[in-house]
């Protein structure tokens, strides 16, 4: 879904192509996670799973038309996406390697992409610090927040659960 303008952002008159899919896939996904007010909405925990979740949203609209009315519709498909068990990583792989190929055959602009593109890249160069929960002895549980071992690890497999959590919360 673009939204085009005859006018460009100089007045010129060039073409301006805005990513509406984009940006009404990152509003769901927000909206999602403010609702389950799982963490603050400046962490970089909420941006992980804020850009998971938008990724999710705008790569499974295999028809290029998010529309408002499905939203609801779509839940379950968005779930069975993120669940743990599901290989998310792989899927968005192929999904942003399609959807390369289709805007390079269009020749096309194809600022909706860019934008998730850029996403995938935060997710997966970016590292948070987490608890690991791989070190807790016997399963026992850890007191405080800050105590126990934790781990260095990719913002998207931080982001991916709290996406699911946040849409089972809806």
């Amino acid at each position: 879904m673009l939204h085009r303008s005859e006018e460009g952002t100089d007045g010129a008159g060039g073409e301006l192509t805005v990513p509406m899919a984009w940006f009404y896939a990152e509003y769901i996904a927000d909206e999602l996670l403010r609702t389950g007010d799982l963490m603050p909405p400046t962490s970089f925990e909420f941006r992980a799973g804020r850009d998971a979740l938008a990724l999710t949203i705008f790569l499974s609209d295999t028809e290029g038309e998010l529309s408002g009315i499905r939203v609801v519709t779509q839940l379950e498909t968005w779930l069975s996406l993120t669940a743990y068990d599901q290989p998310w990583q792989e899927w968005v792989r192929e999904r942003l390697a399609e959807l390369a190929a289709r805007a390079a055959q269009s020749g096309r602009p194809a600022p909706d992409l860019d934008l998730a593109q850029e996403a995938w890249r935060w997710l997966q160069e970016t590292e948070l610090l987490a608890p690991d929960l791989n070190a807790v002895p016997g399963g026992a549980p850890v007191v405080g927040e800050d105590e126990g071992p934790k781990v260095w690890t990719p913002a998207w497999q931080l982001g991916l659960p709290l996406g699911h959590l946040a849409i089972h919360l809806f």
